[in-house]
């Protein structure tokens, strides 16, 4: 099960935080609300105290990617909330965070809300564990304050710059979706299949995208604006980040899927780059690593999560 906890980003936004595991002992909040229920939950105030119990007291922060949301790493969470404790954000514009029209959607603004979930929810210092833009969240942040950060995991990111070929790319790629759709089954169907970026079918697609979705009045429509989605690529897309993997004085995991968005070459460099960087590869995996092979994913991470943990 999974609590609410809201925390409170730059600018005031309010950020939905979900804490896998038993709570806190005697936490007058419990409220077992599940990631993936849309519903009001009530949330609880974050305190800076952690666990009572001992054996968790090392922590996890997981960093969906763009369009994610936290209950995307509910299987990881709840795989790390034995030894640990595990939170998954909810980021500015995502899952059950708020999404103002006004927000700033720059890199600063969500590597600010990560450092501000850290401290709110005293989880530091911590492992970040990020998928796409939430690795880069994570290696900009253990690159801003390292009092906060005890390792960090890099999972199918890149460091070099996409280009604005790949901005209007994505532009037109929102425009074709057949929003909205009628139910679940052709949200699973179109991104699993029909997406014409899909090359071959994947199940795993099809259902990551359909976790991203809520039902309206006229059929399922994303839980998110495209266009502040757009605005949040925006700010990583033209450039490159490789000042900041070097300035990641912690241990750092570069995870690629085998048949992910990074290539090996580029992996290869980031861990060369990063201080004390080290290098994982799962067979058989796309970008969405964690949602395609769960166990190989979680064999990957492990030895490095020992080690950071307990340094």
């Amino acid at each position: 099960m999974a609590r609410r906890i809201d925390v409170t980003g730059v600018g005031g936004v309010r950020l939905a935080a979900w804490e896998f595991g038993d709570p806190p002992k005697g936490d007058p909040s419990e409220n077992g609300s599940e990631p993936t229920i849309p519903a009001q939950s009530s949330g609880a105030r974050a305190t800076p105290s952690g666990p009572a119990d001992p054996d968790r007291t090392a922590g996890v922060l997981l960093l969906h990617g763009l369009m994610g949301r936290a209950s995307h790493w509910a299987s990881t969470a709840r795989w790390l909330s034995g030894r640990y404790r595990a939170v998954a954000l909810d980021q500015r514009g995502h899952g059950q965070s708020e999404k103002p029209p006004q927000a700033a959607f720059t890199r600063e603004a969500y590597v600010e809300d990560a450092e501000a979930a850290l401290e709110q929810l005293g989880l530091a210092p911590a492992v970040l564990v990020g998928h796409a833009m939430g690795a880069l969240t994570a290696w900009q942040l253990a690159a801003k304050r390292p009092d906060l950060v005890s390792g960090v995991v890099i999972c199918d990111m890149r460091a070099s710059p996409l280009g604005a070929a790949s901005q209007r790319e994505w532009a037109d790629w929102f425009a074709s979706w057949p929003v909205p759709f009628a139910t679940l089954a052709d949200v699973r169907k179109w991104f699993g299949e029909d997406d014409p970026w899909v090359e071959r079918p994947n199940p795993a697609r099809g259902a990551f995208y359909a976790e991203v979705m809520q039902e309206s009045a006229d059929g399922w429509r994303p839980v998110f604006d495209p266009e502040q989605m757009l605005k949040s690529r925006e700010t990583w897309v033209h450039d490159a980040h490789w000042e900041e993997l070097a300035q990641v004085r912690c241990p750092a995991l570069v995870v690629r899927g085998l048949d992910g968005e990074l290539g090996r070459a580029e992996a290869q460099e980031m861990v060369r780059v990063l201080p004390r960087g080290e290098y994982a590869e799962v067979a058989d995996a796309g970008h969405f690593v964690h949602y395609d092979q769960p166990e190989a994913w979680r064999a990957a991470i492990e030895p490095f999560l020992e080690g950071a943990l307990t340094r």
